[in-house]
């Protein structure tokens, strides 16, 4: 049985969400969110709130068992971009791009 969570939108660049994703896939819950709370990145809290998004999916909607749960599948793709841009010099401006990820975390036994 699998039991799936996703976050759209996340104001963080997909490249730096895959380092996290890459710390805990194929683990288990409990061992994903000890490695998440003590990872120091921005990425972890917003991982980690989503994994306890998944692991309350799995236990309200299919009756699942918290301790047999593993991450089987977390992936994180890239977003949409926020477009911005920063005053220069001489009345010109310069792009910035905010970049936005989406984020997909299965959990099952």
């Amino acid at each position: 049985m699998e039991t799936k969570a996703s976050l759209r939108g996340a104001r963080m660049s997909a490249q730096k969400g895959r380092l996290v994703a890459d710390l805990i896939r194929g683990k288990p819950v409990d061992q994903a969110m000890n490695i998440l709370a003590y990872t120091p990145k921005k990425g972890a809290a917003i991982v980690k709130k989503l994994l306890e998004s998944a692991i309350a999916n799995a236990e309200h909607n299919d009756g699942a068992d918290i301790d047999a749960l593993k991450v089987k599948t977390i992936y994180v793709e890239r977003g949409m971009f926020l477009k911005r841009f920063a005053a220069r010099a001489k009345g010109r401006g310069n792009r910035v791009l905010k970049h936005t990820c989406h984020i997909y975390i299965t959990v099952g036994d």
